[in-house]
């Protein structure tokens, strides 16, 4: 662990970064690094926050940062040099002209809509009930990319959490996540647990009629409402042994974003031991089967298989955790990592049974459209109109 009173390494070069969490109800905007978590995976995430918090006594209380994807990759989390709890401005941020926009997707739609095929292969031939596959677009402008200025334009929807995370830098460029997440993965106060997982989504409409219909449809959606069952129940086993109480409701209710409307439901729970922290909860959890699949283990590895590119944080969490082990955990959803001139995009669909690719390659479109919009340009790079969420 590197010394509390001279940071070392990536926390030494991130010294002016700026960690910013803007939930609908609050905000937590973190400056500087005073020290570093030694980085590790989800494995042993809880023990070493605790230890972290044994051996550090000066400095804010808290830590901030990133969990992969990957449960086999490293986290990254900071303890900063100050943190307030300032709203982003109250006006959001001016569309810029970024120049010329070169957009490249991976897989291309038809190339997606095939990899969903060969997931339902998989699905009707053996265990597998569920996968959810992802597509990276890769943006490049003429002009350098602002994380604060994207995450600004994020800011304006007041339905997500807008967020902008510092990554290890690894000996390259400096690189952060910036995105607008609808779901919580866990927050955790004292004895008391939540999580808000989301699955099953439908692209939101203009026109008021044709939006409510929609709504609707997504409500009465078998497969949706099965997808949804999965998850639920999932994160309701895993909470189970750590929770005198739990509670959810018999069903999910709608939930929407400006974009997007999503079947979600809250849960709430009573720990057994208060001591055990929002990390060590994240890290139980992560990855949900809104983001995997399920079973677990054969979901992770086709979405090895399929995927022509490392989700790095992608569907991983962003978050905070403190000393009394309290905090609050978000899937990176919505999301691009940003790199100088350049932002890698990230969206993904479940498949289960039922599944049509083309419908799954459509909803993916649909949730670029947060980012592609705070940026200012559709999926092919053009640029668009200034509009309101």
């Amino acid at each position: 662990m590197s010394s509390s009173g001279s940071p070392t390494g990536d926390a030494q070069t991130a010294a002016g970064q700026i960690f910013a969490l803007h939930t609908p109800n609050d905000s937590l905007v973190a400056t500087g690094v005073r020290d570093t978590l030694p980085a590790g995976t989800a494995a042993t995430l809880g023990r070493r926050v605790k230890a972290f918090f044994d051996a550090n006594e000066g400095g804010p209380q808290l830590l901030v940062g990133a969990i992969p994807f990957s449960r086999r990759q490293n986290d990254y989390l900071v303890q900063p040099q100050e943190i307030t709890r300032q709203r982003p401005e109250t006006t959001p941020a001016a569309l810029r002209s970024h120049g010329r926009w070169q957009v490249t997707s991976a897989p291309t739609r038809q190339g997606y809509a095939d990899m969903v095929a060969e997931a339902l292969r998989r699905i009707a031939s053996t265990s597998l009930e569920k996968v959810v596959l992802a597509r990276q677009l890769k943006v490049e402008a003429d002009q350098l990319l602002d994380h604060a200025y994207v995450a600004s334009r994020l800011a304006r929807d007041s339905s997500v959490t807008a967020y902008a995370v510092p990554l290890p830098r690894a000996g390259g460029p400096l690189r952060t996540l910036v995105g607008g997440t609808p779901e919580l993965l866990v927050a955790k106060r004292s004895n008391r647990v939540l999580s808000n997982p989301l699955a099953g989504s439908a692209r939101r409409m203009a026109d008021p009629q044709q939006d409510l219909a929609v709504s609707r449809q997504l409500s009465a959606s078998e497969k949706n409402l099965r997808e949804h069952a999965a998850v639920v129940e999932c994160i309701l086993d895993l909470l189970t042994p750590y929770c005198s109480q739990l509670v959810a409701p018999a069903g999910p209710s709608l939930q929407t974003t400006a974009s997007m409307w999503h079947l979600g439901t809250q849960i709430e729970g009573t720990l057994k031991d208060d001591t055990v922290s929002a990390a060590e909860l994240a890290a139980l959890l992560h990855p949900t089967p809104a983001v995997g699949g399920l079973p677990t283990a054969a979901a992770l590895a086709l979405i090895d298989e399929l995927e022509p590119f490392d989700r790095s944080f992608y569907a991983g969490a962003v978050g905070w955790v403190d000393r009394q082990g309290d905090g609050e955990w978000y899937i990176a959803l919505r999301c691009g990592e940003i790199c100088e001139r350049s932002i890698a995009l990230y969206a993904g669909a479940g498949i289960v049974a039922g599944s049509d690719p083309e419908a799954e390659a459509q909803e993916t479109s649909a949730k670029f459209l947060a980012l592609l919009e705070a940026l200012g340009i559709d999926e092919q790079g053009v640029p668009l109109e200034e509009t309101q969420p």
